[in-house]
């Protein structure tokens, strides 16, 4: 049966979805677990987050911008467009894909998983961290649609580099959060465990769809209509 809307989105990349998304849950879990509560950072976190610290120093303005990415409007414009682009290909899984990866895990960080966890940074709720939450899921969406196969071969350079540069800006924002001292190195690790396991699951579940929508025991063409029998002569 096809994919309502689009090819599958994951295809042969189901089982590396799936575990990609264990992976994911038991990183968040784990280090949830082992900051659960802390209001300063562990040595390793202070050995990474230092030398960015002092490498911005108090580049403030810079590094507002420099997060910019990661925050709500930016956010919204980029899954739009990726959404329309996907409309225009006539993947529909694909724009629900976009349209929900963001939604769904910041709101797994601000509703749930910080108030679970509850590790501060200078009073406010740092883990997981959402600006990385949210550039991640987006650098996620786009190798989900760009990257796996069937593509065009013609495109792969630009598809590729595509992903690449949604790569290096979730880096960019990574290091800007450090930098403003919103959020500790870990805080960054679960926050792209985050993003990268909501595209997962949401990627193996929108594929899973046209299954379940099936009824028990009846063939893909049974939903197709009719033709009329000619009376006859």
């Amino acid at each position: 049966m096809l994919v309502p809307g689009g090819r599958p989105l994951l295809g042969s990349y189901r089982a590396w979805a799936g575990l990609a998304l264990a992976a994911c849950v038991g990183t968040v879990v784990a280090l949830g677990l082992l900051f659960m509560g802390q209001t300063g950072p562990d040595g390793f976190d202070n050995a990474v987050d230092s030398p960015v610290v002092a490498f911005f120093g108090r580049r403030e303005t810079l590094l507002l911008w420099l997060a910019a990415p990661g925050t709500l409007v930016p956010a919204i414009a980029v899954s739009a467009a990726i959404a329309v682009g996907c409309l225009a290909g006539r993947r529909l899984n694909g724009a629900a894909l976009a349209v929900t990866a963001v939604p769904l895990a910041t709101t797994l960080d601000d509703a749930l998983l910080k108030h679970v966890f509850h590790r501060t940074y200078l009073g406010g709720l740092s883990f997981p961290s959402g600006h990385t939450t949210t550039v991640t899921a987006i650098a996620a969406t786009l190798a989900v649609l760009l990257l796996i196969p069937p593509q065009r071969a013609g495109t792969r350079p630009a598809r590729a580099a595509l992903v690449a540069v949604a790569c290096v800006l979730a880096a960019v924002v990574a290091a800007a959060v450090i930098g403003l001292r919103w959020h500790y190195f870990t805080d960054i690790v679960a926050g792209a465990a985050v993003g990268l396991g909501t595209v997962c699951a949401l990627a193996l579940f929108l594929d899973l769809v046209p299954a379940l929508a099936r009824r028990p025991g009846r063939p893909d063409n049974a939903l197709a209509p009719r033709r009329p029998r000619r009376a006859d002569a």
